[in-house]
């Protein structure tokens, strides 16, 4: 036989060993909750869930060494349910059928939230949530079990029980007690055999060593210490054909009374997977699809409901097991299944002796390791005891309320604990005004004076993260200074992540209070490509704040910055020049002081050139070796960006130049050069200064010479605009 195949035969026969005891007991715990004469029947439908899910999760969900069968979150939920139904006065015969209409709803939800792609969404519920709904279903499990344990009698009150020894059969306990302490002992004696197997052999030794001196053990007729006979059985086929009737026979009334029980097995069993699936990864190193493991589980557990079995998982236990059993492939899940349908077919009659003390004390031990200890750690530090808080509001309410209820307070809890976090962040990232920053429009002198004096009249908001009803407060009272005496605020949008109706209120209220004294609201930057989908503008526009007007939104934020300097310009008595005469060649500024001879000689390189308003004079991977001169008129250099927007880097006016780049290294262009309004130039080319310095070495060297002296401010200005936008 082929090595793979032995290997993966031996993974699957110790994972059977480990689902098989566990399907058992959470079979007896679920139908021991309906009626303890009802344990066999537990036991019969856990044994059926582990066979069916281990032949049908494999062949649907494809994950390479998952284990599926019965847990504990599907027994906790059932059995929890099953006691909520008794107590409304449900017939037995009843519930049962509310149960498995229970398991069919989830199978098919679990279906559906794989074909909707909903495996990394169950994902990402908030661990404390997940720690403590387990931690509450292991509690529930526990308290369930100890009066198994104990050998109380059906009906007793909890604390009570507990608290009146001679309730107690100690029989039970002494079976109980052996049970659990040989579970913990085993792994430190041998990995070999799963310590479930051998808690649960001595523990059955145990009981009949018990009977050797009390006969009456041996009989199983009224005997309340043992899960008793299981049914006689009937076909496969009558069985589907039983709950396909079942299913006919479903009311509106039964599918409320489920409704919310069926959701949050189906969501626990999608955790439980899921969270087994990414540990297996990290083992294997494969990766498993989460949502076709999902679409597979749903359909394995709906093939468990028609076969009469017990609703389940990949379980972490027997996947472990398998792993470290040599199986790798999911050829291990069949082999498990086919042997627990062997064992269902041999053992169903020994399965009578197995004392119920003995799957409460395997089930008290596997509530103990469901329970989340490492939450405790979480109160040594301030900052994670409101998470440890969580996790015990959620305990506490699936203790006192029930298992629907903890999950909704948990999924609330980490909500406010969400929203807690983001107000602690601000989303107030910088905050500037035009005397710190400027535009990259080249400004006379008695103009950048006038903008040192009255540029503390308009604020730079540097905006990011998620502008919603939880961070929007704390930016209105930073801000609060600034709307009383500024006329103008700029929003850079560039950073943000998400905008809701209560920040665009906030955008409304600081624009009227800015009305109040001539000023204006600005944006630049709007995002409109966000993962989300979330277009700022258009959801702006749909929510009514652009509706009044006077709200001024700009694609580039050097567009805005330029916009409420000629604004300040202007309240100073400026005016924007738009004729302007033509400079001569000698008068541009990078050639101001040079000699006669110098200008004489590099005036016969130069051509000119007349460009209107908004015509390229080059763009973006365009061949040239020119350097172009203004003499009357702007330029604006964009970089384009992705969908459609552009960078500004700077704006030429007249007197200044731009394409020096491509006249140093003759690449081609990195940037559109865009005329602002109707410019004329001189244009310099490279290839003719060259002719020119070859019988002049001199002009070269002055020309470079005055280039790098250029070139050197330029840097030395954008060190200082890096140094404001970089600063931490």
């Amino acid at each position: 036989m082929n090595r793979n195949v032995i290997n993966e035969f031996w993974g699957g026969l110790a994972a059977m060993l480990v689902a098989l005891p566990s399907a058992i007991a959470f079979g007896v715990l679920v139908f021991s909750a309906i009626s303890p004469q009802m344990a066999g029947e537990g036991a019969f439908v856990g044994m059926m869930g582990a066979a069916i899910l281990g032949l049908t999760a494999p062949l649907f969900g494809r994950t390479p060494a998952l284990i599926s069968g019965p847990c504990a979150p599907a027994a906790a939920i059932l059995s929890a349910l099953a006691v909520d139904l008794l107590g409304r006065g449900i017939a037995i015969p009843h519930v049962s059928g509310l149960l498995a209409l229970t398991a069919l709803l989830s199978a098919l939800l679990q279906a559906l939230y794989g074909l909707l792609k909903g495996g990394q969404l169950i994902k990402y519920i908030p661990f404390p949530v997940v720690s403590g709904y387990l931690s509450g279903v292991s509690l529930i499990i526990a308290t369930g079990q100890l009066p198994k344990l104990l050998g109380l009698p059906k009906g007793t009150e909890f604390w009570h029980g507990l608290l009146t020894p001679n309730l107690w059969q100690w029989q039970g306990i002494v079976v109980g007690v052996i049970t659990v302490t040989v579970m913990l002992i085993a792994p430190r004696l041998t990995q070999k055999i799963p310590a479930t197997i051998i808690g649960l052999f001595v523990g059955i030794l145990s009981y009949f060593a018990l009977g050797l001196w009390m006969p009456h053990l041996l009989s199983l007729d009224a005997n309340s210490l043992v899960v008793g006979a299981m049914p006689s059985g009937s076909s496969f086929l009558a069985t589907v054909s039983e709950r396909l009737t079942f299913v006919a026979d479903i009311q509106i009334a039964d599918l409320r009374t489920v409704a919310y029980s069926a959701i949050a097995l189906s969501v626990l069993l999608s955790i439980d997977t899921l969270k087994t699936c990414v540990i297996l990864d990290t083992i294997t190193k494969n990766r498993h699809n989460s949502n076709r493991e999902l679409l597979g589980q749903g359909l394995a557990n709906l093939a468990t409901f028609m076969a009469g079995g017990m609703s389940g998982s990949g379980t972490m236990g027997a996947t472990l097991m398998n792993v470290s059993s040599g199986g790798r492939t999911i050829l291990s899940g069949f082999i498990e299944g086919g042997l627990v349908v062997l064992a269902l077919l041999v053992l169903s009659p020994l399965i009578a002796w197995v004392p119920i003390s003995a799957l409460a004390g395997i089930l008290l031990v596997i509530a103990f390791r469901i329970f989340d200890w490492h939450a405790f750690r979480l109160l040594k530090h301030r900052e994670t005891r409101l998470d440890f808080m969580v996790i015990a509001a959620v305990v506490v309410v699936a203790e006192s309320v029930g298992l629907i209820s903890a999950a909704g307070t948990g999924v609330g809890l980490a909500i406010l604990l969400f929203i807690r976090d983001q107000i602690r962040i601000s989303v107030l990232r910088r905050r500037t005004t035009l005397k710190e920053v400027s535009s990259k429009t080249y400004r006379l002198k008695s103009e950048d004076d006038l903008l040192q004096q009255h540029g503390d009249e308009a604020s730079i908001i540097d905006l990011q993260g998620n502008l919603f009803f939880g961070t929007t407060d704390y930016l209105f009272t930073q801000l609060e200074d600034d709307l009383r005496t500024q006329k103008w605020l700029l929003f850079d949008m560039r950073r943000v992540q998400s905008l809701d109706y209560t920040a665009t209120h906030l955008f409304a209220m600081m624009h009227d209070r800015l009305k109040e004294h001539g000023g204006a609201l600005l944006f630049s930057g709007m995002p409109s490509s966000l993962l989300g989908g979330q277009d700022f503008q258009r959801y702006m526009t749909d929510v009514g704040l652009l509706d009044e007007g006077g709200i001024h939104i700009f694609e580039m934020r050097d567009d805005a910055l330029e916009w409420m300097e000629n604004r300040l310009l202007e309240a100073s008595g400026w005016t924007e020049k738009t004729d302007q005469t033509p400079l001569e060649f000698k008068d541009i500024e990078i050639l101001r002081e040079m000699d006669e001879k110098t200008i004489t000689a590099l005036r016969q390189c130069v051509e000119e050139r007349i460009v209107h308003a908004g015509e390229a004079i080059f763009t973006v991977g365009d061949s040239g070796d020119e350097i172009f001169l203004i003499r009357r008129g702007i330029v604006r250099i964009l970089l384009p960006l992705k969908g459609g927007k552009y960078h500004h880097l700077a704006t030429f006016s007249r007197g200044d130049y731009f394409g020096e780049m491509a006249f140093l290294d003759c690449k081609q262009r990195s940037a559109n050069a865009i005329a602002k309004t109707e410019c004329e130039l001189y244009v310099l080319s490279r290839k003719k200064f060259n002719i020119r310095v070859y019988d002049n070495a001199v002009l070269g060297a002055r020309v470079f010479a005055r280039l790098a002296s250029a070139l050197s401010l330029r840097l030395r200005q954008t060190d200082s605009e890096l140094s404001v936008l970089e600063d931490r």
